[in-house]
């Protein structure tokens, strides 16, 4: 077999969602968008990267059900690597010149779509990792307190912590500290991305249920139990240790 066990398939699958979501948001995140009765009009500016950031975080807490908090932090920084990697292909992509057949794609439009610089990069980085800490701490909290019932509540009361501060640090470093972004812009652009993201994850919010009971028909119920049992016993006593 190509893999040891069904549990090694599942966590691959789930990687394989984490990590394409998140490298995707962070290539797209730069653009901005305005928000109103219509797209494209209106007062409220948001980032057209965090579409894919609530698959990320509801794919944090299935990964967090069964594999743990440590499977979740090595996802993380697996991820950021790759992020890191993502840009600096990137950069050398963008430092080689075109050639003059590429007419529908110059250097000009392919640096200023990928061009994102350090900040920006610093930022994702940052708020990825610092954002994914508090997603992980904020699950088992809530796990603990409630006995490994209410799984929307920790679900979504990790996302609703977790985005708030990847939205914020983000925007903040990539923007607005280095002066791209006026306060009022910054807030702006913060509140309606964070706003976006909540009711995103919100009506996402079945597809946990959805997701977590497909893993337990493939793995079968005994298995499952077995699985999600021994995750919350080393993350609890990893939360204890620490």
């Amino acid at each position: 077999m190509l893999f040891n066990s069904r549990k090694d398939l599942v966590f691959i699958v789930l990687a394989g969602i984490f990590i394409t979501n998140a490298v995707v948001a962070e290539l797209i995140g730069a653009k901005l968008i305005q928000l109103g009765p219509f797209f494209g009009k209106g007062p409220f500016i948001m980032s057209i990267g965090i579409i894919p950031w609530p698959v990320v975080f509801i794919t944090t807490d299935i990964i967090n059900e069964y594999y743990g908090t440590k499977g979740v932090r090595k996802l993380s920084f697996i991820t950021a690597g790759l992020i890191a990697y993502a840009f600096l292909i990137l950069f050398f992509a963008m430092q080689v010149r075109a050639a003059p057949i590429s007419a529908s794609v110059t250097d000009t439009q392919f640096n200023a779509v990928f061009g994102q610089g350090m900040w920006i990069i610093v930022g994702s980085i940052v708020a990825f990792l610092t954002s994914q800490s508090v997603d992980v701490f904020i699950f088992w909290l809530l796990r603990d307190k409630t006995g490994g019932k209410m799984m929307w509540l920790r679900s979504t009361g990790s996302t609703v912590v977790s985005q708030l501060v990847d939205t914020f640090v983000v925007l903040g470093i990539a923007f607005w500290l280095p002066g791209k972004m006026t306060t009022a812009i910054f807030m702006n652009t913060a509140l309606t991305d964070y706003t976006i993201k909540l009711i995103i994850a919100v009506l996402l919010t079945p597809l946990i249920y959805i997701i977590h009971f497909i893993v337990d028909k493939y793995l079968g119920n005994e298995e499952s139990h077995h699985i999600i049992k021994q995750s919350a016993e080393q993350s609890l006593h990893h939360k204890v240790n620490e």
